[in-house]
């Protein structure tokens, strides 16, 4: 499909740079294939689901991955910003670094301040190699525990670009960022649709009857690239490992097996699940990598409902909610949240949204 299918207009004061409070106070567009809109909070959730309905949650924890260094090449030295992105073993990291132009092989990137003896306070990393679009390969001259607790005390949250851009982390992102159920460290990215639960929506979906289950998709930063090729058939997804235990894998077909629903929290939940499932709609158990890139046209065999944030234009992330609800659909929705001054992305509102067709009949 033609990839400028996906594309709208969106006013920069609609991005969200800071967290509804209390969580659970932002907004819920439910989003009903040829029903009318509704307006409603993310703490009404409970009253759109049924009893028996299954909530699917992914706990994975972000790690503080944004980095700042100090390039030092022949006695000169240049300020570097590193976004970690992908571990590759105990002691190196695939990070986008900017400006990445300053960089080249071989060179040395301090992190943490002069003086310091601490081991926490002396992380350093020589840039193994460069790729494109400003991608490195950076090995530490720290290992395993020891490189997880400096770069949890030297990095920052790694705020969204459309974040970043437009102000500094605070120290409030550190749990503003990261969900209450977190728990498998090792995103550099937060599942967000999560970011809206409190304790209280927790209960409130106990006293209904609705159970919580978990899965763990390690959230990468190319979740909030664009898709820069003109047709989506020519797009190279960005792969996560993930991973559905056998006893989420077997309650989940019990809940589908006695008619209740499968309600993804967030698109990375919906991908993992997507990912696990055969193509008689059971979900197996299921470790390892995913690129999945769901476009209109895909066959859900797993997702019944979906709550999501609102994505950003020409994304994978944009596309998935048009095969989910339909491209007509979703741009309609948007249009709405547009015109009704929804706030978008990571610290934005949500949506509930509902298939174009029952999962039994795609």
């Amino acid at each position: 499909m033609r990839t400028d299918l996906f594309d709208f207009d969106l006013p920069e004061d609609l991005i969200a740079l800071q967290p509804a409070r209390p969580r659970d106070s932002a907004r819920l567009l439910v989003v009903q294939p040829g029903v009318p809109l509704q307006d409603r909070s993310v703490s009404d959730l409970a009253s759109f689901l049924r009893p028996g309905d299954a909530l699917v949650f992914n706990d994975t924890r972000v790690i503080p991955a944004a980095l700042s260094g100090t390039r030092t090449r022949e006695g000169n030295t240049a300020h570097i910003d590193v976004t970690l992105i992908e571990r590759l073993d105990e002691s190196r990291w695939q990070a986008f670094a900017k400006p990445a132009k300053r960089l080249k092989p071989g060179d040395l990137i301090r992190f943490g301040e002069e003086g310091k003896v601490c081991y926490r306070d002396v992380l350093n990393a020589t840039v193994e190699s460069k790729g494109e679009a400003g991608l490195v390969t950076l090995a530490f001259n720290l290992h395993s525990a020891f490189l997880d607790a400096a770069i949890a005390a030297q990095g920052e949250m790694p705020l969204p670009p459309y974040i970043a851009g437009k102000r500094a982390p605070a120290e409030s992102d550190r749990a503003d960022y990261q969900t209450i159920y977190a728990e498998k460290e090792g995103a550099v990215a937060a599942p967000t649709a999560g970011l809206h639960f409190t304790p209280d929506m927790f209960a409130a979906l106990d006293a209904r009857g609705i159970s919580r289950h978990f899965v763990t998709l390690q959230v990468g930063a190319g979740t909030f690239l664009p898709v820069k090729a003109e047709d989506t058939a020519n797009h190279v997804m960005h792969i996560e490992t993930g991973e559905v235990s056998a006893t989420t894998a077997q309650a989940l077909n019990a809940v589908h097996a006695r008619g209740g629903r499968v309600v993804a929290i967030g698109t990375t939940s919906l991908r993992l699940l997507e990912s696990a499932a055969n193509d008689s709609g059971e979900i197996e158990p299921f470790a390892g990598g995913t690129g999945i890139f769901i476009t209109p046209g895909y066959r859900f065999k797993a997702i019944d409902v979906l709550m999501t944030n609102f994505h950003l234009p020409k994304s994978t992330l944009f596309m998935l909610v048009s095969a989910f609800s339909g491209l007509d659909t979703m741009k309609a929705a948007y249009a709405h949240a547009i015109g009704s001054a929804y706030r978008f992305y990571s610290y934005g509102d949500a949506s509930l949204l509902f298939p174009q067709s029952p999962r039994s009949s795609r």
